[in-house]
């Protein structure tokens, strides 16, 4: 099993994201002594930004790229190889300003890929990154969740499903920021959840 932890939080160490996401990995470690785990930490490693160089440059047929071009065009391929060899994705996400972090919206830009990573058929959009299992830690100084301000969940759901990642899981540690007892609980609720996941 090969595992892909994504940290997107820039509070490094200290993030509760991260914290939560650490704890699926190595419940997915214990269950799996053989697994590889890479971790990339996407606010010190981040995705490269999609600009109007980036769009130029996918745009460009391979044949007339630019040096500069090609190597845009590299990074991102780097990003989708990583994911198709992965068989399961853990994403640490805070919540910032009721959206995912830019860092985390990067990383997707770098992954979408027409053609590659989904396309368009007959029948309508088609995700082409399959098979792949997906754990979402989620933590949030207040409680958001199955709330109108909960923008992250749907919005990643659309999205990973649109590459074809269909099998996701939220854990969900929510309240961190309404005291010592609260945020005790908030991560206790959260690996009740993790072992209910895994095992």
């Amino acid at each position: 099993m090969n595992i892909l932890q994504l940290n997107t939080s820039v509070r490094a160490a200290a993030s509760n994201s991260t914290r939560v996401a650490n704890a699926i990995t190595a419940r997915l470690q214990a269950k799996n002594p053989a697994a590889v785990v890479t971790v990339r930490d996407l606010s010190s490693n981040p995705a490269p930004l999609l600009d109007e160089a980036a769009v130029g440059a996918l745009f460009t047929p391979d044949d007339q790229r630019t040096p500069e071009q090609a190597a845009r065009v590299a990074l991102g391929e780097a990003l989708i190889a990583q994911v198709q060899a992965t068989d399961v994705i853990v994403i640490g996400v805070p919540m910032y300003n009721f959206g995912i972090p830019a860092q985390l919206k990067s990383w997707i830009d770098g992954i979408a890929r027409a053609g590659v990573t989904f396309r368009y058929t007959e029948n309508g959009p088609e995700g082409l990154i399959k098979g792949k299992k997906v754990y979402v830690a989620l933590a949030r100084g207040g409680l958001y969740r199955d709330t109108p301000a909960d923008t992250q969940v749907p919005y990643l759901k659309t999205v990973l499903g649109f590459l074809g990642m269909t099998d996701v899981e939220f854990i969900y540690a929510e309240g961190l920021a309404m005291g010592a007892e609260a945020a005790e609980k908030a991560f206790a609720d959260a690996d009740v959840r993790i072992a209910e996941l895994i095992g």
